[in-house]
């Protein structure tokens, strides 16, 4: 499924780090980053994560909540959190509904070798549960703080 600006974003309601469970619709009036990631503690999602929760106070402050998703389960995303000291949640999409809703479980390519895999995407969900902004394909470096400036341009 193709996803576009200004279209529902997907709920969903997943089990979250922290014993947490996380539902988009709960968050209806807030600005949320739905970043999608491939795995716990490889070293680009570590980067990835460390990015944002080094921006965490800021995203907070233009009032927006972050959250990680990957098909880990949440026993990984709790030694993820703890090993790194990630203060925002992270849901675990095992059965990969979500992953597939959002278009990001996708067949991959290593070495010749194919494999269906997150790719790595940024969702900016509005305050009315819309897709405000779609960052697909994401390199990491720098990547953070490009997400944090769309979140404050975002009324």
């Amino acid at each position: 499924m193709s996803l576009d600006t200004g279209t529902p974003a997907p709920d969903f309601t997943l089990p979250g780090s922290g014993g947490k469970t996380l539902a988009l619709s709960a968050l209806k009036g807030c600005k949320v980053v739905l970043y999608f990631y491939p795995k716990d503690d490889t070293s680009g999602c570590t980067l990835e994560a460390q990015d944002f929760n080094a921006r965490l106070g800021d995203f907070e402050a233009a009032d927006a909540q972050v959250i990680g998703i990957s098909p880990d389960p949440v026993k990984s995303h709790d030694k993820f959190c703890g090993k790194y000291g990630l203060a925002f949640p992270l849901a675990a999409d095992e059965g990969k509904q979500t992953l597939e809703a959002y278009g990001v479980w996708v067949e991959k390519s290593m070495y010749g070798r194919k494999y269906m895999g997150v790719e790595r995407t940024t969702i900016l969900v509005d305050r009315e549960g819309r897709i405000a902004r779609i960052w697909p394909k994401v390199k990491v470096p720098g990547h953070a703080e490009e997400v944090l400036e769309a979140v404050r341009a975002l009324s």
